[in-house]
């Protein structure tokens, strides 16, 4: 982050509006706020700490609650973080991983809502009553500290540059997930393309499909394709960006949930 000179990147954006909610101001003032008061909540902790070692902390905590939940099911599951997906995510300290942790912790639920169009799929997979119990009482308190945020929030959608993966061709395959409805994961994949993402780091909620090491092996190694188009493409639209998102990312977490069908993974 001091290399780069981003400070705390995009999760500075959390801090800023947690600045502005504890000095009683309106964080949305500018069209570059896009984030819902729920994610302020998040950056109370970070304020004053200087801008780079706040995303750092955030990333690497949000990084070892993830790995913890997920050696919950194997050490082998730690392959995630070899997906290009978190790399990206590394560079501009996103909500992705902290969000695929809320998947193995109820009370981490309310993460989902600090980014909801990422978030949404993972809660909606992810059910339970603890989960929901929380999420009621975080946005709670979010109202009671900003009673009127959702109505500024909301008026700042307009300006959220993205691409819908099931609209972006060849995203209409996406839907053959629904022949295997009975699989929480095809689910997740569903409702995923079905969100509006921006860049490739927000599909990292999808390693939360693969399960055997020959499928956290695969997914990692094809969505690295997305890296290197990335790498010889400057610039880059959104629609190029969904395609290439959709090609090596979306598509092989399909096969996976194809390929269970003849031979179930054992979880």
């Amino acid at each position: 982050m001091v290399h780069f000179a981003q400070g705390a990147a995009d999760f500075g954006w959390a801090i800023r509006a947690a600045r502005y909610l504890l000095a009683r101001q309106n964080p949305y003032d500018t069209p570059l706020e896009q984030y819902p008061m729920t994610a302020a909540l998040f950056g109370l902790p970070f304020v004053w700490m200087r801008p780079e070692v706040a995303g750092g902390v955030f990333w690497g905590m949000s990084s070892a609650v993830l790995a913890f939940g997920l050696t919950r099911h194997g050490y082998q599951r730690l392959l995630v973080f070899l997906a290009y997906p978190y790399w990206a995510g590394i560079l501009t300290v996103q909500w992705s991983p902290l969000i695929a942790a809320s998947a193995f912790f109820p009370l981490l639920l309310p993460a989902t809502m600090a980014k909801p169009q990422i978030g949404f799929p993972v809660a909606l997979t992810h059910l339970s009553r603890r989960g929901v119990a929380a999420c009621l009482v975080f946005g709670l308190v979010s109202l009671i500290l900003m009673p009127r945020w959702p109505w500024l929030w909301t008026k700042q959608l307009g300006n959220y540059q993205h691409f819908i993966p099931l609209l972006v061709l060849p995203g209409p395959l996406l839907l053959l997930a629904l022949w295997r409805f009975r699989d929480r994961d095809s689910w997740l994949l569903l409702l995923a393309s079905m969100m509006p993402q921006r860049w490739f780091f927000d599909s990292f909620i999808l390693w939360l499909i693969p399960k055997s090491r020959r499928e956290l092996v695969l997914t990692a190694g094809l969505s690295w394709g997305a890296g290197i188009w990335r790498w010889y493409h400057v610039p880059h639209s959104f629609t190029a960006v969904g395609r290439w998102t959709v090609i090596f990312v979306f598509l092989p977490m399909l096969g996976i949930l194809m390929w269970r069908q003849y031979k179930p993974v054992q979880q």
